[in-house]
């Protein structure tokens, strides 16, 4: 009879996680998890001084120290992604991101751009410095977030379905490479979950019943749906999971 699971391998009490896109949505409701789960947090994101998620984590018991960048300039990506090199974090959550939406014969190139820069480009600077001590030390976790588009083609999102395909190749190689040296290279694909990114599709009648009426969960996602997914993919319980992208889509990929 095989062994009982230890729920111990789920804590991260002494680890200190960084997560990008930090201040809102998906990327608040993962520093969160993964501060319950004993995490330290390090945020950033344009937006982090306006946001809550510190004293979020703080009222977890964990420090949280926050830090401003722009993932679309490729200069300040470099310089946090150098400082936080120099504190060896264990835990990379690559959150950050951005959508623009508009038909491909429209779309306009410096939009494009944008959406490349922040949720691709940035994605691979960032984590080319911060896995450095990982690799280092023999030991890390680094978690992408890809996308129902990293699978699908979508409407009206060109850039963003190119950015989220590119992520989960990303995921592959960097999993390829960094397996064998003792980091762990996965992503989570989130479904429609009811963040900024959304509200746009949640406030169209037409699009959102349409949504729905596929998800067989029945109801639109919340950031705390990918909590345990998180915590999982951060902590020794997927040490051997590598090269994985998760989705957490209510089961729309399955339909």
């Amino acid at each position: 009879m095989s062994r009982p699971a230890d729920l111990g391998m789920f804590d991260l009490t002494g680890k200190t996680a960084v997560v990008t896109g930090a201040s809102r949505g998906i990327g608040a409701g993962i520093a969160e998890a993964l501060a319950t789960a004993g995490a330290d947090i390090i945020g950033v994101s344009a937006n982090i001084a306006a946001s809550t998620i510190g004293e979020t984590v703080r009222a977890r018991g964990r420090r949280f120290q926050g830090i401003q960048a722009d993932f679309g300039d490729r200069g300040q990506v470099l310089e946090v992604g150098a400082a936080i090199a120099d504190l060896s974090p264990d835990i990379l959550v690559n959150n950050a991101g951005t959508i623009e939406r508009a038909p491909a014969a429209e779309h306009p190139l410096d939009a494009w751009d944008r959406v490349l820069a922040v949720n691709l480009s940035s994605q691979f600077a960032l984590t080319q410095l911060i896995a450095g001590p990982m690799l280092e030390r023999g030991a890390g976790k680094v978690i992408f977030t890809a996308s129902l588009l990293s699978f699908q083609g979508g409407i009206n999102v060109p850039g963003y379905t190119a950015a989220k395909s590119g992520v989960a190749g990303l995921t592959k190689a960097l999993s390829n490479e960094w397996a064998p040296r003792g980091v762990n290279v996965n992503a989570i694909a989130p479904g429609y979950i009811a963040t900024d990114n959304t509200r746009a599709l949640r406030e169209d009648a037409d699009r959102s019943e349409a949504i729905l009426a596929r998800i067989p969960a029945g109801r639109w996602g919340r950031a705390d749906d990918l909590a345990g997914a998180a915590v999982f993919l951060a902590s020794t319980a997927s040490d051997y999971v590598d090269g994985a992208i998760l989705p957490v889509d209510g089961g729309w990929l399955g339909r």
